[in-house]
Parts: structure tokens; C-alpha cells; sequence
């Protein structure tokens, strides 16, 4: 599903879905990274066309790789955590996501958590709350689905396109080829149609 189903708004109505915005705006969002090989790539393409964007990034991969995650800041770009090991919330119990949530954000100094998958359970999200802002989003560009080409990615995120709009991408290895292909020819369209490419406030 490209658009988040409504029932996951109503389960969690104080997540962060849209940011409002009277102006041509859009959120770029980047999950699972750094990812050596594409993360500098995008950190690339975003630069030629002077837009900003926010990274969930994985703790794991932060520790692994803590140069890339320095040179995303360095870039002006905001980051955000996405668990240290990327864990399905629906799937794990409350204790173990929450250990595994502050280990990922002892890696990550940012007040904004985006949950692996959109999933956590209830009393998760209102610790997290406590501490964090919890971004979802508007679009899943689904770059990371080996049935579509860049084609169907870059189509999935324009039938949708509206100012405020949070979209995701993930900067992995799975997505790579749509992404990299997709992601150039995405911001060419938003500069034509005047939306400007911002991070996602702190």
C-alpha cells in the first residue's frame, strides 16, 4: 500500500503522518541506512538538485558505519532512529523493542523515531512519545519491492503528491536500483512543479 490504511491512523492518531504546509513543500525520508554504496550516492543526487531530507537510520548501521552517519549531518540533512536492529513491533515484546529502541537512540542524537514497518505496539508508542516525536508518513515510494522498476516508483509517489507530504524511501541495498534510478528523476519533477525539498523539523 502506498497510502498508510486508515486504521493505522486511528491506532495511532498522535504519530506524526502529514505535516500541514500552506506552501509547495515535501519530506523526504530515508530508511535503514547508512548504507556504504548508496547512502553517499543519494547524499549525491540531493545535492545537485539542493534538497534536504531526513534518515531513519538503523543503530546497527550507525555503529558500523559511523563516518557515512557523520557525512548525512555534515550535509545539512536531519537524522532520526529507526531501532538499533530494525525490529517488527507487532512481533517483539514491549520490553525487548523498548531495550533495543534506547540502544538505537544512544547511536542517534535526534528526538525523531520513526518504527520499523509503521509497527509498535500501543504502550511502546506512549513511552516512546515521552521522549521523541514519531514520524510515519504519507507516501511509501516502495522502492524497495523487486516487482516494480523506477517507473512504478517515481508514478506511486506523483499520484499522491500533496504540500506537507512526509515520503519514504529506504537508502539499503534491496532498494538501491529504484532508488538510485528513481530518486534523480523524482527531484527534477518536484523542482519543475515548484515544491521545495525540506528536513523534517526537530
Amino acid at each position: 500500500m502506498v497510502r498508510p490504511p486508515n486504521f493505522l491512523r486511528w491506532i495511532y492518531p498522535n504519530a506524526i503522518w502529514h505535516l500541514p504546509s500552506d506552501s509547495k513543500v515535501v519530506y523526504l525520508t530515508f530508511d535503514d541506512g547508512p548504507t556504504p554504496g548508496v547512502t553517499e550516492k543519494v547524499l549525491e543526487i540531493l545535492e545537485n538538485y539542493q534538497a534536504k531530507a531526513t534518515f531513519f537510520c538503523i543503530g546497527k548501521n550507525v555503529a558500523q558505519h559511523p563516518d557515512l552517519y557523520s557525512l548525512v549531518i555534515q550535509k545539512g540533512h536531519h537524522v532520526g532512529s529507526h531501532t538499533f536492529s530494525h525490529l517488527n513491533g507487532w512481533k517483539t515484546n514491549s520490553k525487548d523493542y523498548m531495550d533495543d529502541y534506547l540502544k538505537g537512540k544512544r547511536q542517534i542524537n535526534s528526538n525523531l523515531f520513526r518504527p520499523p514497518y509503521g509497527r509498535l505496539m500501543m504502550r511502546s508508542l506512549l513511552e516512546i512519545q515521552k521522549h521523541d516525536k514519531v514520524i510515519m508518513w504519507d507516501i511509501l515510494s516502495k522502492d524497495y519491492d523487486q516487482r516494480l522498476n523506477s517507473d512504478a516508483v517515481i508514478s506511486n509517489i506523483k499520484q499522491h503528491l500533496c504540500p506537507g507530504a512526509i515520503i519514504v524511501f529506504h537508502d539499503s541495498l534491496k532498494a538501491k536500483n529504484n532508488l538510485l534510478a528513481a530518486l534523480p528523476q523524482l527531484l527534477q519533477h518536484l523542482q519543475i512543479e515548484g515544491f521545495s525539498m525540506e528536513t523534517i523539523p526537530y
